[in-house]
């Protein structure tokens, strides 16, 4: 019998020329390479053989958009949820190069181990494992055995926190070096209460990843 698994998949590349730091910042969409990488990613997901029973993504556009090719594929609607959006981020709406030249923003990077320019990395983990746990009871509610998969889409700092979690690794890390690329899949199953992490896969093409929190 298959295990099932549970997909952590992040947004394709959104269209941001400005290069602004987005965040939850409404009207930022994907680029016409997002939507490919997007499918990229459903595709990737149905050639494994793997059938999907539930579908859910942020409230954001760009995670909206990046759930519609498994909607086609798999026949799903996407359920909008709160608890997998990007964090929230003081220097939403500016550019990073600028922002960190300012001596008025210095004050945000006291603390990085929270992190103090944003949500704290425990509330993110919390937040997505009460989403994956909910997810996954559910699922084994519903039928005994393998009944399909299950996917969310998500964005780079919930997917990287639910790996160091999930890990056992301190959640304080340096966002440039997390192993998230657009349109990636992170997977996981549980067994009993524990979470593992089993594969992660970039089907997409690189993108612009610009604009990540």
């Amino acid at each position: 019998m298959t295990a099932r698994r549970l997909h952590l998949v992040r947004h394709g590349e959104v269209h941001n020329p400005k290069r602004v730091l987005y965040g939850r910042l409404p009207d930022y969409h994907l680029s016409r390479a997002g939507r490919r990488m997007a499918r990229d990613a459903a595709e990737h997901l149905a050639s494994r053989g793997r059938p999907v029973s539930e579908l859910r993504c942020s409230p954001l556009e760009r995670t909206q958009e990046s759930a519609e090719p498994f909607t086609e594929l798999f026949g799903l609607e996407a359920t909008h949820d709160a608890r997998i959006i990007e964090p929230a981020n003081v220097f939403e709406g500016q550019r990073m190069s600028r922002a960190l030249r300012n001596p008025f923003n210095w004050r945000h990077l006291r603390r990085p181990s929270v992190p103090s320019w944003g949500e704290p990395y425990t509330s993110i983990a919390t937040r997505m494992r009460a989403a994956m746990d909910e997810s996954w009871d559910a699922a084994e509610r519903a039928a005994a055995g393998y009944d399909g998969d299950i996917v969310f889409i998500s964005h780079q700092a919930p997917i990287w926190i639910t790996h160091l979690s999930v890990a056992g690794l301190t959640l304080q890390h340096d966002p440039r070096t997390r192993r998230c690329a657009l349109s990636s899949i992170t997977s996981f199953e549980r067994v009993g209460d524990v979470w593992r992490e089993v594969d992660y896969a970039e089907p997409a093409a690189k993108g612009v990843d610009l604009g990540a929190v």
